[in-house]
């Protein structure tokens, strides 16, 4: 039971850090005519 618990914790903890993080979609640069967007922090 515990050898289920601890592989059942493991695929959690990898399939959350490979979809927990960076932009979905494909990569792009912006457009040059276009301003960039301020961002207040």
């Amino acid at each position: 039971m515990k050898r289920l618990l601890t592989a059942l914790i493991a695929l959690v903890a990898v399939s959350s850090l490979l979809t927990g993080c960076g932009q979905k979609g494909p990569l792009y640069l912006p457009d040059e005519d276009q301003p960039a967007a301020e961002h207040t922090h």
